[in-house]
């Protein structure tokens, strides 16, 4: 929100959001909503209890005089990490949860979206609650982008390839022209948020760095380009690969990205409308941190740092993947955590993690900025990821 925003323009923005969680869930068929495949993938179900307990646990519960718990095991069961509010169901266990149902879920969270409207409708607004409810929202929009990843998971791994829809992700990037590169002078430059909206604490602490001069590539690399890596033999040479990446290859017998599969002598890729030829125009998608730098390596090139990236984020066309950088997920200078269980939503992960920039078609609109800093595990493919050139 901005200083100058009101109580019902937040109540609005309130009720927008969280319809957006139920319309990304509308195409679903009753048995999807409780599908678990791997550990990095939760329900859908889950998804819409989690972002309805953070309303009730962090805004009603401490501050809705006479609120009612709606469920006192929702606790257990919808709580995230958060070890400052208690135990919780481990996150392996999310697919074994056929209770609470999914219209217990959605009644669930018809309750806390009344009682939110009756709280905000009253006068128990502080400056200190409206950034906890901007914080939230800001988290459902996060878990609207892994609903439609972790979506895609769930029927990308069914036998039948089910499409979720027809999806319009009202991509704003047409020509793709890899082979462009944008040079950038050596010299100090500053990074971070410095802005009077909202931002995430790891965001904070703006500051400078010192650059050498780099080119970056103005568009990310295409499928076509990845299969000219995949044809040269590049799953295939330890050259390429770190020596983890290397043992990954060799342990999951990797040859391609995720969803990428070899039919009838021709690679076809599974997305949100179903089984399709292989676009080789589109950002290569589902790529994890080995498999980026391997490519960057055949390319003799590299991958950009989040500094790099930020700098060059107004002259690059970026949006449709988030884009991996060879930076680890360290705090900025200055950064503090919060009291309490708002400071375990990101300094806690800031170990063992590579930092991606951008946003991809995925994100929700109103949730994109050139500073956001978005971070996963090298391994990991199944987000909305991709690769951009550096030299």
């Amino acid at each position: 929100m901005t200083p100058n925003t009101t109580v019902l323009e937040l109540l609005e923005t309130f009720k927008k959001v969280r319809q957006h969680s139920i319309e990304i869930c509308a195409p679903l068929q009753i048995e999807d909503f409780v599908v678990q495949p791997v550990v990095d993938v939760s329900p859908p179900k889950w998804h819409l209890g989690h972002t309805t307990w953070f309303f009730e646990t962090f805004i009603l519960i401490p501050n809705l005089p006479g609120y009612q718990v709606f469920d006192e095991q929702y606790n257990f069961v919808f709580n995230s990490y958060y070890e400052t509010i208690g135990n919780r169901v481990i996150r392996t266990d999310r697919g074994n949860l056929s209770r609470p149902s999914v219209s217990d879920v959605y009644e669930y969270r018809k309750y806390v979206d009344e009682k939110m409207e009756t709280f905000l409708s009253g006068d128990f607004l502080t400056d200190q609650i409206e950034s906890l409810i901007e914080l939230g929202l800001n988290h459902e929009q996060q878990h609207q982008e892994l609903l439609l990843t972790d979506i895609k998971y769930i029927l990308g791994h069914n036998p039948l390839f089910p499409p979720y829809q027809k999806v319009d992700f009202n991509n704003e990037i047409n020509e793709v022209n890899s082979s462009e590169m944008i040079n950038f002078q050596e010299g100090i430059y500053e990074i971070g948020y410095d802005g009077d909206g909202f931002c995430f604490d790891n965001e904070l602490g703006r500051h400078k760095v010192y650059l050498n001069d780099f080119q970056i590539s103005k568009d990310m690399v295409t499928n076509g380009e990845y299969l000219e890596f995949m044809n040269a033999g590049g799953y295939k040479n330890f050259r390429f690969w770190h020596a983890e990446g290397w043992d990954w290859v060799k342990s999951n017998k990797a040859q391609s990205p995720l969803y990428w599969h070899f039919i009838d002598d021709e690679w076809m890729n599974y997305t949100l409308e179903g089984l399709k030829q292989i676009d080789v125009n589109e950002p290569v998608c589902h790529i994890n941190f080995f498999e980026a730098s391997a490519f960057a390596s055949w390319r003799e090139m590299r991958l950009p740092t989040e500094a790099e990236w930020e700098v060059a984020s107004s002259k690059i066309n970026w949006g449709k993947r988030w884009e991996w950088t060879n930076s680890a997920y360290l705090p900025y200078p200055g950064f503090k955590k919060e009291p309490g269980a708002v400071g375990e939503y990101n300094g806690k992960f800031m170990v063992n993690q590579m930092v991606l920039r951008g946003a991809s078609e995925a994100t929700p609109k109103g949730h994109r900025r050139a500073t956001y800093r978005n971070f996963f595990p090298t391994h990991l493919q199944w987000q909305f990821m991709g690769i951009r050139l550096v030299k």
